[in-house]
């Protein structure tokens, strides 16, 4: 059974199962910056060989799922909030948005602490809101365990942004750290490893024993750009390169590393398939969407997302790899169909005019006939479904649950949930909307 997913019944299990280990008496979790050595600032004294002390909770109860311990984990806090008489305080602001791996929830970080919210349905899990500082700039999630990778940020951060500390739910507080040399832009975990992405360097950690297993420098890199393939096989992940408009893709199976030239600009956003077989990229242009087969590097599909200059914030695969959607500053979220594994053809999709002659059988333009005689923008694969957002805001993207669903997660607190027609394309259906930052009385 999977560690890191199993569900228990009851807490009770604490006191009748105390002679078995728990998860993180299974890792050794010590101070280290980038050169591995121990920092004096860990949570408890410790050396290279300590573990976890044993007081620790057993493996069944440090391995349910976030919904398992949710109303434990909102206890003292809901007490507190329904005997506080005083008005209400005004909402944090919302530093950071992600997804975790699978979808299933999403992290939020504040000025004053971390959010976990349930996506299908709506609700909050659990939060944390420190007495101090509070600035949380980074939340990355384990599928849906209590283990939890925060980097401080903000005005007031609750931790040095240098600091990635590892955060165990069950105990409310953080259990060890990495320490490094310059700023965390971004972390991405998978159960078996820990990868940290600075400006110019990105370090891969195993699980099990910290240990630095690989070292990779990047060009500069501050948005902190990194996708790491969570299927069950061999990790593959992906950088940016060490020139313009390059990627770097790592197959750890085959210690094989492929350089693909993806844009003449620089790179500014990409995403993987869970299993790390197709790469999405976009660049600083954010007109055209490029997907590669990420083993031998090959160019499989290019789309369109329109003809002038955006930011693109996000883009995200579908579970199947059947489409890919993206959400850029232009307000809009866009769904494409991707080529061998789209299923049902889209009878009509938006074009560059609306008297264009459209095909049945193809997303591509009807002028797609006269390639390499018009320019490329007129024989570009276009969307299949849109939806309409507030522009300017920044919002990223993946797919529900369920069947042909969108979420969106706006930095505004906005909270999306909208359905496309496979067939038919057109403007996406608003299923539900939620404000992340409201007060837990309405959950």
């Amino acid at each position: 059974m999977d560690i890191f997913d199993k569900k228990v019944s009851s807490r009770l299990k604490e006191t009748t199962a105390n002679k078995q280990t728990s998860l993180f008496s299974l890792y050794r979790f010590i101070s280290i910056d980038s050169m591995a050595t121990v920092s004096s600032a860990s949570p408890w004294p410790i050396d290279s060989d300590s573990t976890v002390p044993s007081q620790h909770r057993d493996p069944g109860d440090d391995t349910e799922s976030l919904d398992s311990f949710s109303s434990m984990s909102l206890n003292s806090e809901e007490a507190t909030h329904n005997s506080d008489q005083t008005p209400a305080t005004p909402p944090p602001s919302l530093l950071h948005l992600s997804f975790n791996q699978d979808h299933a929830c999403f992290a939020v970080g504040t000025d004053r602490g971390f959010r976990i919210l349930n996506c299908d349905p709506f609700r909050e899990i659990f939060r944390r809101d420190f007495d101090r500082g509070g600035g949380v700039a980074v939340v990355e999630m384990l599928f849906r365990c209590n283990i939890l990778a925060l980097v401080g940020g903000g005005p007031d951060p609750q931790y040095p942004p240098n600091k990635v500390m590892i955060w165990d739910d069950h105990q409310s507080r953080c259990i060890g750290e990495l320490s490094f040399r310059s700023d965390v832009r971004s972390v991405r975990l998978r159960r078996d490893r820990i990868i940290v992405v600075l400006e110019q360097k990105i370090f891969v950690y195993n699980f099990a024993d910290l240990k630095l297993m690989h070292q990779i420098e990047t060009i500069a890199n501050p948005k902190g750009l990194c996708a790491v393939s969570q299927g069950a096989g061999s990790m593959v992940l992906v950088c940016p390169g060490l020139q313009k408009g390059q990627v770097r893709i790592e197959h750890y199976a085959s210690k094989r590393t492929k350089f693909v030239m993806a844009h003449d600009s620089r790179i500014a956003c990409f995403a993987l398939t869970q299993d790390g077989h197709l790469l999405a990229t976009a660049s600083s242009k954010g007109t055209l969407v490029r997907i590669f087969n990420t083993v031998d590097g090959t160019l499989r599909q290019e789309v369109r997302r329109g003809a002038d200059r955006a930011e693109i914030y996000s883009l995200a695969f579908s579970s199947n790899a059947q489409w890919l959607a993206v959400s850029s500053d232009k307000g809009t979220v866009h769904v494409f169909g991707l080529k061998g594994n789209s299923g049902a053809q889209v009878k009509d999709t938006p074009r560059i005019a609306s008297d264009l002659t459209r095909t049945s059988s193809s997303p591509s333009s009807s002028l797609s006939l006269f390639k390499g005689v018009l320019p490329k923008y007129f024989s570009s694969e276009w969307s299949v479904a849109q939806f309409r957002l507030v522009e300017g805001t920044q919002y990223i993207v993946a797919f529900g649950h369920q069947k042909n669903t969108v979420v969106i997660l706006g930095m505004d607190g906005s909270f999306y949930r909208c359905q496309f027609d496979p067939v038919n394309g057109g403007e996406m259906s608003q299923l539900e909307y939620h404000n992340c930052l409201k007060p837990p009385s309405v959950f």
